[in-house]
């Protein structure tokens, strides 16, 4: 073949990259893109490509290699990649580390123990960058990765996301060349007179990847459809497509209908390397089942693995049959528990169904520091106070005196959930905030009919483990208000009221803000 059409050919390939670069938007002015460079192929295609990318446009380029421990020869693949970095004047970056020893001390498969240790390379180098700057890491999968991800997920089963497979852009992770089957990388590389190293673990059919490699895909593309590769990535990008906006209806869905307690950053939210972005420790969801079960179950069930994921460190061990478990859980009528991977508890109560870690972690109960159980503290109320309980909000006790004005005024206040007046002067012991007791009752219509706070409590089905947890205003055994549900009729502000006490309750675990 002429060289200028071999020239061509190899442009052709730069210009396909360009494009596909430019269509998921991966690298923007003023960036700073991070590569992952092992050295072989794909690496060495994807630099070069970026280093002349970088010559027309204004992007910091660096490379990081990570030298596993594990071959001999790995040692010569950093120098070489050093090599070609200052050849090109690319900031180079090595790390080393004994992924043997890692996979060991984590339980972990070799394969993903080099993963991990990679993109933790990978974080370390983007870390260091200016935090001014937008930084992006470049890894150099391809379409044939990509269609081999998709056979994997595929005979091991999986949803729409395994099927989706390797994505051209995820989070700050970009794969320029993903768009480039392997026989295009070796004539661009070919053509432009680069070498590359080899791995020689990649040629062996220990790794079912690498069967899928030498055995499937050749055969596919042979044997039944010529450009069969080409067709699994088209069909990874619908997939892909389908998959994101899933995702961000179910994200809309799990605003709706779950409460969090004790989480500090949004969900979903998740790190490069795959680990949990929050502790499970002490933190618990609250899923209004009804709710979300009147979701298509496409929504649903992806919801509840959005809540499985704000606990798991990675949803490797979270399967389908664990879902299927969660949605019958909540189908089901009674207060019933399940038992999750990683430590994590499910119970249904009523209609809500309760997510947390550990045996010990009741939502609504309180933890003193050693870890065991006690009723809260009980605070007596003397107005004007204001009262802050850990998890419950902060208590504002005002007393009126000026009762007419009030009740002249008081058609124009609008009903509060959290904002309730009382007749002060009704209240003929020490006020009390308190958890509710033996004996408790509440005043219940104007004919002064009584109903004890227990059997209220179970008809307006509060799960049983937070009704303990739940603090109070009580005078003695009569109970003036159980805040954010009702209130006692038996102080209520009339005609003849002098002295009006108002309480309201801002933030906590259940209250409202106004």
């Amino acid at each position: 073949m002429p060289a200028a059409v071999q020239m061509g050919m190899a442009e052709n390939i730069y210009d396909k990259v360009i494009n596909f670069i430019d269509r998921y938007r991966m690298i923007n002015e003023n960036d700073i893109i991070v590569a992952g460079i092992s050295g072989g192929a794909d690496s060495v295609c994807m630099l070069h490509i970026l280093w002349r990318l970088s010559g027309v446009r204004p992007f910091k380029l660096l490379a990081v290699h990570v030298d596993h421990g594990v071959r001999k020869e790995s040692s010569a693949d950093g120098a070489y990649v050093e090599r070609l970095c200052k050849e090109w004047d690319i900031p180079f970056y090595l790390h080393r580390a004994d992924m043997n020893g890692y996979a060991a001390a984590h339980r972990l498969s070799r394969e993903e123990a080099g993963r991990q240790i990679r993109y933790a390379a990978f974080e370390a180098v983007r870390q260091q960058q200016d935090p001014d700057r937008p930084v992006k890491i470049a890894v150099a999968h391809n379409a044939n990765d990509r269609a081999e991800t998709m056979l994997f997920h595929l005979f091991r089963g999986s949803g729409i996301r395994g099927f989706a497979s390797i994505r051209p852009v995820r989070e700050a992770v970009i794969r320029p060349v993903l768009c480039l089957e392997r026989a295009q990388i070796e004539r661009y590389l070919k053509e432009q007179q680069l070498e590359y190293c080899r791995d020689i673990t990649n040629e062996a059919d220990a790794y079912s990847r690498n069967r899928i490699r030498h055995h499937i895909l050749p055969y596919a593309e042979e044997e039944i459809c010529h450009g069969a590769v080409g067709h699994m990535s088209d069909l990874a990008d619908i997939l892909s497509e389908a998959e994101e906006y899933l995702t961000k209806q179910a994200a809309q869905i799990y605003g709706v209908c779950v409460e969090e307690s004790g989480f500090e950053t949004p969900a979903p939210s998740r790190t490069l390397a795959g680990e949990a972005a929050v502790s499970a420790a002490e933190k618990s969801l609250c899923i209004a089942c009804k709710r979300l079960l009147a979701e298509d179950a496409a929504i649903y069930k992806r919801v509840l693995l959005l809540c499985l994921e704000r606990f798991s460190p990675h949803r490797k061990d979270i399967t389908g049959r664990h879902i299927e478990e969660l949605v019958k859980l909540m189908a089901d009528t009674g207060s019933k528990e399940l038992s999750l991977p990683y430590g994590i508890t499910a119970r249904k109560e009523y209609d809500r169904l309760f997510l947390y870690c550990g045996a010990g972690m009741q939502p609504g109960v309180a933890d003193t520091d050693n870890g065991t159980l006690k009723p809260p503290a009980e605070y007596a109320v003397k107005p004007p106070a204001q009262i802050s309980v850990p998890q419950e909000g902060v208590f504002t006790f005002t007393l009126l005196e000026r009762a007419g004005a009030f009740r002249e005024n008081r058609q124009n206040i609008p009903e509060n959930r959290y904002t309730k007046w009382f007749d002060y002067d009704k209240i003929t012991t020490v006020l009390l905030l308190r958890t509710r007791k033996k004996g408790d009752y509440l005043t219940i219509d104007a004919a002064l009919h009584t109903k004890s706070v227990k059997q209220y409590m179970i008809n307006e089905k509060i799960p049983e483990r937070q009704r303990d947890s739940m603090y109070l205003l009580a005078d003695a055994s009569h109970v003036l208000w159980i805040p954010g549900y009702r209130i006692s009729q038996g102080y209520k502000v009339d005609e003849s009221t002098k002295r009006i006490l108002q309480v309201q309750l801002r933030g906590g675990h259940y209250a409202g803000t106004s």
